[in-house]
C-alpha cells in the first residue's frame, strides 16, 4: 500500500483561525482531504481528530505539522507522541517551522536520527518553558492590575435604597431573606452578601 501524507492542525479555541497552518500544510503539499483539525485547548489532550489520525497512520506514512507544540501541551507529552509516531507507528514526522525535525531525512542515518531526537528534546523543553512563562506573565499582569484597582469579572450591582428597609425588616424577622431578595430582583445569596457587607 502506498505511503500517505497526513497533516494535523490544532488551534486553541473555536474562535482561532487555522488558515496559517492550513496554507503551510497545503504548500508542503498535504492533500486537503488528509488534513485533520482540532479546535480545542491543548490542555485537554482528548482530541477527536488527532485520535482518528493516529488510527489511520501506518508504517511509512508521513505526518506534517506546522510546529512541535501541535503534538502536545508539555515536554513529556510531546516526547511521548513523537515516540508513538516514529517508533510504534513507524511513520515519519515533518515539522515545517523546524527543518531539522524531519525524520524522513534521518531514517537510515544514525547521526541524523540522533540530531533529530536531540533537537526535539530541546524544542519541546523550550515550548513548555515558554508556555509556563506566558502563564507567569499573565498572573503577574493580573496581580499588578488588581493593585491599581482594576476590577475583574462583572461589575458589582449597586445596592438600591429599598434594600436598607428590607434589611431592617429581615433583622426584625418580619421578612424572609428569600422574599426580600425577590422584592429587590436579586438572588438570596446576593441579599445575604449585602447584609454581611461583602
Amino acid at each position: 500500500m502506498k505511503a500517505r501524507v497526513y497533516g494535523y492542525i490544532r488551534v486553541s479555541s473555536k474562535d482561532q483561525c487555522e488558515d496559517r497552518q492550513r496554507i503551510a500544510l497545503q504548500n508542503f503539499p498535504v492533500p486537503s482531504k488528509n488534513i485533520f483539525v482540532d479546535k480545542l485547548s491543548g490542555k485537554d489532550f482528548n482530541r477527536p481528530q488527532y485520535r482518528r489520525l493516529m488510527q489511520l497512520l501506518k508504517p511509512g506514512d508521513m505526518l506534517v505539522i506546522h510546529s512541535i507544540d501541535r503534538l502536545g501541551r508539555n515536554y513529556e507529552e510531546i516526547q511521548n507522541q513523537w515516540r508513538i509516531i516514529t517508533k510504534e507507528k513507524k511513520a515519519d514526522i515533518v515539522v515545517l517551522d523546524m527543518p531539522l525535525l524531519n525524520t524522513q531525512k534521518a531514517t537510515k542515518d544514525l547521526t541524523g536520527t540522533f540530531i533529530a531526537d536531540l533537537v526535539l528534546q530541546i524544542l519541546s523543553y523550550v515550548a513548555q518553558t515558554e508556555r509556563e512563562n506566558i502563564r507567569k506573565r499573565q498572573a503577574e499582569g493580573i496581580a499588578a492590575a488588581r493593585l491599581r484597582g482594576v476590577q475583574f469579572g462583572r461589575p458589582r450591582k449597586a445596592i438600591p435604597k429599598e434594600f436598607w428597609t428590607l434589611k431592617e425588616s429581615w433583622e426584625k424577622q418580619e421578612i424572609a431573606s428569600r422574599a426580600a431578595a425577590k422584592q429587590l430582583g436579586i438572588s438570596q445569596d446576593t441579599f445575604l452578601r449585602w447584609v454581611r457587607g461583602d
